[in-house]
């Protein structure tokens, strides 16, 4: 059965030329040219991924990820900006998007991103929850995909809940770009790619927030590891 894709984009040319090449993939695409229609959409059908483009009329792109997460779709979410700097791709991501993609981009890469969060949410889909992590005062909990430093609970988007357990599972070992962006995103965007270290540094502050400093290690030009503070 073809994964079902919604595509909600206001500039046409973008929005055909994706859809025929999407097409050509074997996916069945559902396209919309604003925000409304792509929350009305949502609502009414079983998407396994929607890609939106952040500039839209009426509700922005991050408007419609807002409220989907809001409402407890978990629906993996491709966006698409003009925006590259690194405070538009934090609000992106903080909106609860899974990923981003900047334009213009190349096709391939979009395709790779796609079959991406895919593989993810499959394996998700089909795994048994592991047990509760602690380290120090932090508590990491996979089943409900919760997690709270000294009994305050942190608010953490899909990827930002991801990571850290994942850090979590491996503390003190110093885990590589590239392992790091295999595991989460099932896909390594290369050493040019800022998606971990943006990730990185709006997971710090959350934990910062809370009181968990230091707690994120950087090993430059290797990757991440976490110690208990």
């Amino acid at each position: 059965m073809p994964h079902r894709v919604l595509l909600a984009d206001d500039d046409r040319a973008i929005r055909e030329s994706l859809v025929r090449a999407l097409d050509l993939e074997g996916y069945q695409v559902t396209e919309v040219a604003d925000g409304v229609s792509a929350l009305a959409t949502a609502r009414q059908g079983a998407f396994d991924v929607l890609i939106i483009d952040v500039m839209m009329p009426g509700v922005d792109g991050l408007g419609v990820c807002r409220v989907l997460r809001a409402e407890g779709d978990q629906t993996p979410i491709l966006m698409l900006t003009a925006r590259v700097e690194t405070p538009d791709r934090v609000a992106g991501l903080d909106a609860g998007a899974d990923d981003y993609l900047p334009k213009p981009f190349e096709l391939d890469e979009l395709l790779a991103r796609l079959r991406a969060l895919l593989r993810r949410s499959s394996v998700e889909a089909g795994a048994v929850a592991p047990r509760t992590v602690r380290l120090g005062e932090l508590v990491v909990d996979p089943a409900a995909r919760r997690a709270w430093w000294r009994g305050t609970e942190l608010s953490l988007s899909k990827t930002e809940f991801d990571l850290l357990e994942l850090l979590v599972r491996n503390a003190g070992i110093v885990l590589d770009h590239s392992t790091i962006y295999q595991r989460i995103w099932g896909y390594d965007f290369g050493s040019d790619s800022k998606n971990l270290a943006v990730y990185i540094g709006y997971l710090r502050r959350k934990l910062e927030q809370a009181g968990a400093t230091e707690l994120i290690h950087t090993v430059r030009g290797v990757g991440y590891s976490v110690r208990p503070s």
